[in-house]
């Protein structure tokens, strides 16, 4: 451990006493999560501190684990920290936590700090090869892309197993003599684990949301009046939620793979509810045109947001969407405000 004594154990959640090892004093930990834990929980899953809801990286012990107890690897993202340890309840086993900075492992592997040198670093703090007599690390399979199992072999000496996706499957795979199914290799993405995903992505548009309603509505109140602001703020509000939220929501459903495609297809069909819903019909050409034209456009740049999120999109992909797709998306919003301000003066 990097701290020491009482600043540890302040820090620690789940913190039951200190236990001693070959390399010195290891924390040991609780399985069972306090409200306190759920309520955090559900304050990072609305943004609320959740680039600081990270534990301190080190060795934890789980029951009264002894030389010859497995190692199981996670980050040190609080909610990754608090799902594996309450998986493990009843078990004897070590928990090696790595910095990864209050990411999760999925993605703490992409971006390379759920990587081989990380692991490696905290194999020597923790003075691994003092506490164990065993050499073998158990790791999620979603951190592979982040870790070279034969270098870490090679510079420490402890070989790599991966056990499974979910942290759920943990008692599964050690009742079951340490053998992944192929159950355990498939990654769900339920409409309840998209759900869960939506709430962080409103609170990181509210600022951008709040200053683009805004500059909207005082543009349409000068020119065109109070009615029209309302109607523009309300169609701008709408595009983003389209994109934030009906996106996640209907992604299995919605069709193509691209998911510029899908937030134009769900702007398309935000745009035509908000048409017939305030009498559209009565507005001019150009106006018309700049609706069908920007809100798809809003909405589309908005879904692009959960690429990182999904289960079937790959970085390569997501770059090059991001790539083709945002000057494009850019391009029909620059038109579309173009054509509102034609159709002021014609």
């Amino acid at each position: 451990m990097e701290q020491t004594g009482g600043e540890i154990s302040d820090k620690v959640p789940g913190f039951i006493a200190w236990m001693d090892t070959p390399s010195g004093k290891v924390p040991q930990i609780s399985t069972t999560l306090s409200n306190v834990d759920h309520l955090g929980a559900c304050m990072a899953r609305w943004g609320i501190n959740r680039m600081g809801y990270i534990v301190p990286p080190g060795l934890y012990a789980i029951g009264t684990p002894d030389s010859a107890a497995l190692v199981v690897v996670t980050a040190n993202y609080k909610m990754s920290y608090d799902r594996v340890r309450s998986a493990l309840s009843g078990r004897n086993l070590w928990l090696l936590v790595l910095e990864t900075f209050g990411v999760n492992v999925w993605c703490a592997a992409g971006k390379g700090t759920f990587g081989t040198g990380e692991l490696v670093k905290r194999i020597n703090k923790a003075d691994l090869q003092k506490v164990l007599t065993q050499r073998q690390l158990i790791l999620p399979i979603l951190g592979a892309p982040g870790i070279s199992a034969h270098e870490v072999a090679k510079r420490t000496g402890f070989s790599v197993q991966y056990a499974a996706i979910r942290a759920d499957d943990l008692p599964r795979f050690f009742d079951h003599k340490m053998i992944t199914t192929p159950e355990m290799r498939k990654v769900s993405f339920t409409t309840y684990e998209r759900l869960v995903l939506i709430p962080v992505e409103i609170v990181l548009t509210l600022k951008s949301l709040a200053l683009i309603s805004a500059v909207v509505f005082l543009i349409a109140f000068m020119a065109n009046g109070y009615s029209a602001s309302v109607v523009m703020a309300l169609a701008c509000l709408g595009a983003v939620l389209t994109g934030v939220v009906t996106v996640p929501i209907l992604l299995p459903w919605i069709p193509f793979r691209s998911f510029v495609l899908k937030g134009l297809l769900a702007g398309l069909g935000w745009c035509s509810l908000l048409y017939y819903s305030v009498g559209g019909c009565s507005w001019d050409i150009t106006t018309t045109a700049a609706a069908f034209l920007g809100l798809p456009a809003i909405s589309a740049f908005y879904s692009l947001n959960f690429t990182g999120c999904t289960t079937f999109t790959s970085r390569s992909g997501v770059k090059k969407e991001m790539h083709l797709g945002i000057p494009a998306l850019g391009a029909a919003i620059m038109v579309s405000a173009v054509l509102l301000a034609v159709g002021r003066f014609l």
